[in-house]
């Protein structure tokens, strides 16, 4: 089988079918990790027993003639952030190297009830901050498309692992973009569902308000389909929302003539990309073929966008991580004078870079005469974005926007500057801020064969409507999403 081309809808059939046994197809893509990830890094633990015991198990209750979940035998990869009981759960730092959780995050234990196959944890930025998954502690992804590219980040791993076939689909966490991005720089589909959509429970968090759990998947329809299993009311969550079991792939194939689509002109300007900029307003003018109404508007909010996002994203990591302290669980200083000096040499020793930058600048807009300056002002804000999405689509479905100003860059870019890495976050943290859904989903290629990605965005809790638009523009577009890969 070309395990790389094969959609979670094809494995579904083809097991029910009984064309393939959950074992063959579990070993197949475990002899494709083998293969491959030595090269392209997308994997930090690969759960190799465990997965094939699972398979096992499936093929027996398959052959018992049992009810089988709706992703029975299919398997999965998780990103490193999101708690598996028994296997180690990292976020991609040295500070949680050696954490093996004692239970499942709910998307976890969801996708288990369902019949889903863990084959492993996928490589990350440490702690989700990131935008290129070079900050990882272990490893560094790398673009199946080109390897001397970065993959995009956080969920840099996640992505990697289905656009090179070694994992039919996998959750990512999104926080300003993080499935999204590295899906548009891998050419796959990632969804980021409406805040409290998908439960968080089990997920580490960085900023608690704008962390989304979502799929990454090569085809729109693949993303309903897990959408049916991980999302839902958890009273272990209590942000997450009651959705009367809604089947996302019911309205997928329907016409979407009369539906009204945004392009946010603030969006195209400065800082995109000549081709990226062609091949996202190609895809509205597909979409006004298949009868949508697509309109030009102006929101200038988009240039507070940033500085709300890193000032409230970074305060809520400052709270979130002083959980590290090298007392309770995680890395801890091996030689330290008094209680002050192990807080800060675990620490020190135990975060990276990137993840010492934001906190510094989380503690420093909460601090002491900086907090109404920086982060009451940024909240107030904040809520005039939402505002400015709630009038939008008060009178339009969706907006398209590019994913990313640029396509995936050169390893190393973005070193010696951090804020040109945080500006290629512009298309992707308003989702976040204001906690609507959207999608990414591959538009064309740019003239190196690099992958360009179109955002979909919709109003809260209107999936639905966010993948019939999303899967009827894929079938317009009838794009090959299967990198060629020399390995």
């Amino acid at each position: 089988m070309e395990l790389d081309q094969l959609t979670v809808k094809e494995l579904v059939e083809r097991l029910k079918n009984k064309e393939v046994s959950a074992v063959e197809l579990t070993e197949g893509y475990l002899d494709r990790i083998h293969k491959l990830d030595d090269v392209l890094g997308a994997f930090i633990t690969v759960s190799e027993e465990e997965a094939l015991q699972a398979a096992k198990a499936s093929d027996e209750k398959r052959a018992s003639q049992k009810e089988v979940g709706a992703l029975e035998g299919v398997p999965v990869a998780i990103k490193d952030c999101i708690c598996t009981n028994g296997i180690r759960t990292t976020c991609a730092s040295r500070m949680l190297s050696d954490f093996i959780p004692p239970y499942d995050a709910t998307v976890v234990s969801k996708l288990k009830e369902a019949g889903a196959i863990l084959l492993g944890k996928t490589n990350m930025d440490e702690f989700a901050m990131g935008v290129s998954t070079e900050n990882s502690s272990f490893k560094k992804t790398k673009n199946p498309w080109n390897i001397q590219k970065v993959p995009g980040g956080s969920s840099g791993g996640s992505v990697v692992a289905v656009a090179s076939g070694m994992s039919p689909f996998s959750l990512g966490s999104d926080t300003g973009g993080s499935i999204r991005q590295p899906a548009s720089y891998c050419g796959l589909v990632g969804l980021k569902p409406t805040y409290g959509a998908v439960s968080r429970y089990g997920l580490v968090a960085y900023a608690s308000s704008f962390d989304q759990i979502g799929p990454c998947t090569k085809t729109v329809y693949d993303s309903a389909l897990v959408m049916n299993t991980i999302a839902g009311r958890d009273e272990k969550d209590a942000t997450s929302k009651e959705r009367n079991c809604l089947d996302y792939t019911k309205n997928l194939g329907e016409e979407i003539r009369g539906m009204k689509v945004a392009i946010p002109t603030d969006f195209f300007g400065q800082g995109v990309d000549a081709e990226v900029k062609e091949k996202v307003l190609a895809s509205a003018k597909k979409l006004e073929k298949l009868g949508a109404i697509v309109s030009e508007i102006s929101m200038p909010i988009a240039s507070d966008l940033i500085p709300v996002y890193y000032t409230i994203t970074c305060a809520e990591a400052s709270s979130n991580l002083a959980r590290y302290d090298g007392i309770r669980y995680g890395y801890k200083a091996e030689k330290y004078k008094d209680l002050e000096e192990l807080y800060s040499i675990t620490r020190a020793e135990g975060f990276g870079r990137e993840v010492k930058r934001r906190i510094i600048l989380g503690t420093y807009v909460l601090s002491s005469g900086y907090y109404d300056a920086y982060y009451k002002k940024a909240q107030k804000v904040r809520a005039l974005i939402k505002e400015e999405y709630k009038k939008v689509f008060g009178m339009h479905d969706i907006i398209l926007t590019p994913v990313a100003p640029t396509v995936a860059f050169d390893f190393g870019k973005t070193d010696t500057n951090p804020l040109e890495a945080y500006l290629n976050d512009i298309c992707t943290v308003p989702v976040n801020v204001s906690g609507i859904p959207a999608m990414s989903l591959n538009c064309g290629f740019n003239e190196e064969g690099l992958p360009i990605g179109v955002q979909l965005c919709g109003n809260h809790f209107m999936e639905q409507d966010l993948l019939r638009v999303g899967y009827a523009l894929e079938a317009e577009l009838h794009l090959n999403n299967v990198p060629k890969l020399e390995v």
